[in-house]
């Protein structure tokens, strides 16, 4: 199995393919210094892989590697930087972190 993560700013999302099949997106948009993921899907057909999670944490590191802030509207978005904070609650804004249930400090 050959993972590949792109991102299509034609369409606002990040996409990963396997083995050239579309698996899963995440959406988004850019607001200013602000990426704002909006919703995360995988195709049936590829669920329970750990592809979601794999496309958001490149996700993350690009909006990183952009300087963007990140906020993650999306439940599973939210749920990666939770379950990670030592790697990714500083891109959340600390002033917008309780918006979105993440620690505050």
């Amino acid at each position: 199995m050959s993972a590949t993560i792109t991102d299509n700013t034609g369409e606002s999302r990040y996409e990963i393919h396997v083995d050239g099949t579309l698996a899963g997106v995440a959406d988004y948009r850019i607001v200013g210094q602000t990426i704002h993921f909006t919703h995360t899907e995988t195709d049936a057909a590829f669920s329970g892989r750990g592809l979601a999670r794999q496309m958001i944490e490149s996700a993350l590191g690009s909006a990183r590697a952009a300087g963007l802030a990140v906020a993650p509207e999306c439940p599973f978005v939210r749920k990666v930087i939770a379950d990670a904070p030592d790697t990714w609650l500083d891109l959340v804004p600390a002033d917008h972190r309780a918006e979105f249930d993440l620690p505050t400090d």
